[in-house]
């Protein structure tokens, strides 16, 4: 099963917006299809869908059994840099020390509860992923460029405005899921109200704009406006759904790039514009970055049926209790077992991102961004 959807995938093209018709266009059923659990209901009795993720769930250890039995996946990157390092994460914050103090900066505004609301969630509890991912394939492609051990500055601000775009998307999917609580506190909208949470989204939204237009390069401002419009239209995506089983999957797969992937993807794409002016490399970057946020959305809906709500941070089976039809409910939809389907196919997605990076040179950067794509598979929040 997850080979047929791999098979799709791979004869898909994200990045060029022109290639993904839009509403109303030829092969697009309309802004808003049924309702996604409508569709799971025609497909299957509730009882087998319940019954299916449930044993799924009390089966983990099927699932750590499946990691380690395809670790071969992993095996064929070029040889190491010969330079120790241990935590992916650990290296890329060396080039991230006052990343919220910065971004704070860039919130400086009055009336004083809008300013506190822009920074209530830039307190630097988070493992901070993307801008972790975007430092380290910004070391990574100046190292293959040119030897270069610096990140620049206009690079290191990618990262910040990565991060600032992530969570004004966050404050504004919590509005529209009514969501109570995220990373471990209240949401935005729960302490102050949804047309306020509303203005502060679009505050922080403002902010990352400005701050990408002093970088001054207009193909990395192109690059990154492009992000903007797949935050809105895989929002859109989510609010829909496809008649068709087939076409549902590549629904939800397109939903996923451009709600999670887009961003991860064109900010790589970004500091590899900015370090190097091999238009391979920032191909390299960029697909990288898709296929690692791909994985990394598919492990989150997963751990969405795996995890408790205090693991997690954030209220578990959301998206079946908002009716929304992710990978694990699609699989059970084909009466397979689809937590394990779901983290099979991130297995590859993870395995692409993999083959992409290892076509750059050997460098500490390069070889923590292969280590950092394995993590995704293992994470448990």
């Amino acid at each position: 099963m997850a080979s047929s959807w791999w098979r799709w995938r791979r004869g898909c093209s994200w990045r060029p917006a022109a290639r993904i018709p839009g509403p109303g266009s030829p092969g697009r059923t309309g802004p808003a299809g049924p309702h996604p659990a409508a569709a799971v209901r025609a497909q299957m009795s509730c009882f087998y869908l319940v019954k299916s993720l449930t044993s799924a769930c009390l089966n983990m250890y099927s699932i750590s059994r499946l990691h380690h039995t395809t670790s071969a996946v992993f095996c064929y990157s070029k040889p190491r840099s010969g330079e120790k390092y241990t935590d992916p994460f650990q290296l890329g914050r060396r080039y991230l020390k006052g990343l919220y103090e910065d971004i704070r900066k860039e919130l400086l505004i009055s009336p004083i509860e809008l300013k506190e609301m822009s920074e209530y969630y830039f307190d630097g509890k988070g493992k901070a992923f993307r801008p972790v991912i975007v430092v380290l394939m910004a070391r990574a492609c100046n190292s293959h460029y040119n030897n270069s051990r610096d990140v620049q500055a206009s690079q290191r601000s990618i990262a910040l405005i990565a991060e600032m775009i992530h969570t004004a998307s966050l404050v504004h999917d919590d509005v529209i899921d009514d969501a109570s609580s995220r990373r471990g506190k209240h949401t935005v909208n729960k302490i102050w109200g949804e047309k306020k949470a509303v203005l502060a989204g679009d505050l922080i939204l403002s902010a990352a704009s400005i701050a990408l237009a002093r970088i001054g390069n207009t193909t990395v401002i192109s690059i990154l406006t492009q992000v903007i419009e797949d935050l809105v239209r895989g929002e859109f995506l989510q609010l829909g759904s496809k008649e068709n089983e087939n076409e549902r999957f590549a629904h939800y797969l397109e939903k996923t790039f451009k709600k999670t992937a887009s961003l991860i993807a064109n900010s790589c794409k970004a500091v590899s514009v900015l370090g190097c002016p091999d238009p391979v490399v920032h191909e390299i970057a960029y697909q990288y970055g898709k296929n690692v946020g791909i994985a990394f959305q598919l492990i989150d809906d997963v751990l969405d049926f795996t995890s408790c709500s205090e693991q997690m941070g954030k209220p578990t089976s959301a998206d079946l209790k908002l009716g929304l039809a992710t990978g694990p409910v699609l699989f059970a939809c084909q009466q397979s077992d689809g937590v394990q389907q779901t983290t099979y196919l991130a297995q590859r997605y993870c395995h692409e991102a993999v083959r992409e990076i290892s076509k750059l040179r050997p460098s500490p950067e390069r070889d923590a961004l292969i280590q950092l794509s394995e993590t995704v598979l293992t994470r448990d929040k």
